[in-house]
């Protein structure tokens, strides 16, 4: 029987195809109100592939109390990939070909929002189970940049505001509940304030809106690993030095990119960031070069192989994991040079640093 669209449905985007099927699926596949992703024996089965993390001192251990450094790629936004047609299980194969054992998936607030609920999270649970199934940890990172006490945003995409903020963390938090694979949870992207442009935006009061956050999702799920950014966007921890979050088992987040420092970087980073490492576990979340001709380049991404082997050489000293930004071929820095997923410059700089460094 062959299939011919009516004319309501080739009037509709990919993407509002999609949420309309995953909303019917969804329907369709939970048996009850209090049933989510992780209850079903699928989703169980996969996320056993995969040790159960934690934090201990300044380390994620698995159940053996074993030391676990990650080294991954970021992803694009899964309503991204949907949008133009690259969505599916074949991109996390790639991702798994290069060795890499974590990915971090970027939820934009507006893709969220149109998308809908019940259409995102069914990317979500594909993600999570693909990427349980290829060996991979899970970061789902709340992609928002701004001054999260002024809702003042650095572009449309990222407009957000604390209610959303924190049902969408409520939501994850119950439905990835008991899975292995989504063990951290980053609690916001980069804040900044442009040097208050944005507004006033004091560390004590940043502080006390993440332990909102991490203190209900420690109601909903004890075992998940809350991940704090910096300030400068999501780059400066100096104020954890003698304030840190009042929780235990959380992690914390620098996006240490090239031009946010002059070089000699290592001294740099090393009180900007670095320090934190020694008492608490870190993982930075987004980094990377690309060179000042290439498609996007832009301040602080430019840089080549002597920034990438300075980072990694910085990171293995101080047992510091990492996602690189960012699996694609348009978003930049890119990891890819085309579709065929053949790696750019710094992404076959970053593979071969996966092959190398990861077991």
């Amino acid at each position: 029987m062959t299939f011919r669209p009516n004319l309501i449905m080739t009037a509709l985007s990919p993407r509002m195809l999609f949420a309309l099927f995953a909303a019917l699926l969804a329907a369709v596949s939970l048996r009850g109100a209090e049933q989510t992703f992780s209850d079903g024996r699928a989703a169980l089965e996969a996320s056993r592939n995969l040790a159960k993390l934690s934090v201990e001192g300044n380390r994620f251990v698995d159940e053996e109390g074993e030391t676990v450094v990650l080294r991954g790629v970021a992803t694009s936004d899964p309503a991204s990939l949907v949008e133009r047609g690259l969505w599916g299980r074949g991109y996390f194969e790639q991702i798994a070909s290069w060795n890499a054992n974590v990915v971090r998936i970027c939820v934009h607030p507006k893709d969220w929002r149109d998308t809908g609920e019940e259409a995102y999270l069914a990317l979500l649970d594909q993600a999570v189970q693909w990427s349980a199934e290829l060996g991979m940890y899970v970061i789902i990172d709340w992609h928002s940049i701004g001054n999260p006490l002024t809702d003042i945003y650095h572009r449309d995409v990222y407009i957000t505001d604390r209610g959303e903020t924190m049902r969408f963390w409520y939501t994850i938090a119950q439905r990835y509940r008991e899975n292995n694979a989504v063990a951290f949870y980053e609690l916001w992207n980069e804040p900044t304030n442009r040097g208050g442009k944005m507004g006033r935006l004091p560390w004590a009061d940043y502080k006390a809106y993440m332990e909102e956050i991490i203190y209900m999702i420690r109601q909903n799920n004890p075992d998940a690993i809350p991940l704090v950014a910096g300030f400068n966007w999501g780059y400066d921890l100096t104020s954890v030095r003698n304030d840190p979050i009042d929780f235990e088992g959380v992690g914390y987040v620098a996006h240490p990119y090239p031009q946010k420092r002059a070089q000699p970087w290592e001294g740099k980073w090393e009180t900007d960031w670095g320090y934190v490492a020694e008492t608490y576990p870190m993982i930075c979340t987004e980094f990377g070069f690309m060179s000042a001709d290439g498609p996007g380049a832009h301040n602080p991404v430019i840089a080549d192989e002597e920034y990438g082997e300075a980072i990694i050489a910085f990171f293995e000293e101080r047992g510091i994991s990492w996602t690189v930004w960012v699996f694609d071929a348009q978003w930049s820095p890119q990891l890819l040079d085309d579709w065929d997923y053949t790696p750019s410059r710094q992404g076959r700089f970053f593979k071969r640093k996966m092959e190398e460094l990861n077991p």
